[in-house]
């Protein structure tokens, strides 16, 4: 029978109680001596972290990172309807052991048929290792080492009939409500971000926007008709750490689902790096996530193939850092504001918006003209 304070809404309620509740659904015996917090923020989720004294084996973590629903009041709209933290939950309880990357160890999750929604997960602390921050700016070998671990968790479920089967809930009920609200929303969240984001974004940038949102719908139905994996969705330095070796693992996977893996490489490259590094090495990180690709089954794809795919995927990650931008408290405003400048840097460089449907009309310029036509 399940302990009914073991679903939890506040951080007052991460109690000694609560904490004993949580060790014995894994560790039947070991008792609870004490819990500190150690620290609380709000964004997507309100995330806290905790230290719990007890005398159970070495091996069980001491360090907690605790997930529950976001205590800001529109975040918690947002995240709610489309049950993101419960995605979470289960994709851990289902998903985590089979995908190829590094991650935080689950400690516990549960939630109820409703919001409710309690995910325990073994700090990282734990495994010697430390969280990225979202306004980071990456080196180039750290992005290749990043677009690697992509092209391995890609090339595991890379048209993988399991898609259709065991994993057919990633991309059911839940997902298509996400992707209904989404294209209903675009249009005012996106002027709102916008009008927040001021000069980040130039004029002719905005017009170009605001007429994706309002065509959002016809352009998501485009994105969704490259080759299918398991896709992460949100992979911005935020939600990266790096162990002791410099090795980076992935974290916050509220928005896993099935897409094209592309898709994470536009998000990555767009978010993660400066836009001069960027567009220096934007086709050695193609290529080398194309290779890495190669090396792990996937033989069907170029490197030019995937560089049109990409350009058109760029719009999601300047969806998204525009809408965290509109909805406020999903990040730090300043990491806001740096990562809005590094997306519109990247929609520029490639016209993305100007890509979408017509695709096939993509026009070369400059070093990508002379790279795929020398």
């Amino acid at each position: 029978m399940q302990t009914p304070t073991i679903i939890v809404s506040r951080v007052d309620q991460l109690t000694v109680q609560w904490a004993q509740a949580v060790m014995d659904q894994h560790a039947f015996g070991a008792r609870v001596q004490s819990v500190a917090l150690l620290s609380s923020e709000v964004g997507t989720t309100t995330r806290v972290q905790l230290k719990v004294e007890h005398d159970g084996d070495h091996s069980l973590a001491r360090h907690w990172f605790v997930k529950l629903p976001s205590q800001s009041r529109s975040v918690r709209w947002i995240t709610a309807l489309p049950r993101l933290l419960q995605t979470e939950i289960r994709y851990y309880q289902e998903l985590q052991a089979l995908v190829p990357v590094a991650q935080p160890a689950m400690v516990m999750g549960k939630h109820t048929v409703g919001w409710a929604s309690t995910l325990v997960l073994s700090h990282l602390k734990e495994q010697n290792a430390r969280p990225g921050n979202p306004g980071d700016e990456l080196t180039v070998e750290q992005a290749l080492k990043v677009v690697e671990q992509l092209a391995i968790l890609h090339a595991e479920f890379w048209d993988s009939e399991q898609l259709n089967t065991d994993f057919r809930w990633l991309s059911g009920r839940v997902r298509r409500l996400e992707d209904f609200l989404g294209s209903i929303l675009a249009v005012p969240l996106m002027k709102l971000g916008l009008n927040r984001a001021g000069d980040l974004v130039s004029e002719e940038l905005q017009t170009q926007a605001l007429r994706y949102a309002k065509n959002r719908r016809k352009t998501m139905r485009f994105l969704a008709t490259g080759p299918k994996t398991i896709v992460h969705h949100d992979c911005h330095p935020g939600n990266l750490f790096w162990d002791a070796q410099g090795l980076p693992g992935l974290l916050d996977w509220q928005m896993v689902r099935v897409g094209e893996g592309i898709g994470d490489v536009a998000y990555f490259l767009a978010t993660a790096l400066a836009p001069k590094v960027r567009r220096n090495h934007e086709m050695q990180l193609l290529d080398h996530y194309q290779h890495s690709l190669v090396a792990n089954g996937v033989k069907t794809v170029t490197t030019k193939e995937l560089f049109q795919r990409y350009q058109a995927h760029l719009t999601y990650p300047f969806e998204a850092m525009i809408i965290s931008q509109a909805i406020g408290k999903m990040m730090t405003p300043e990491n806001n504001r740096i990562l809005i400048q590094r997306v519109a840097a990247a929609v520029e460089d490639h016209n993305a918006f100007s890509i979408g449907p017509n695709a096939e009309n993509v026009q070369y310029s400059g070093y990508f003209r002379n790279y795929f036509f020398k």
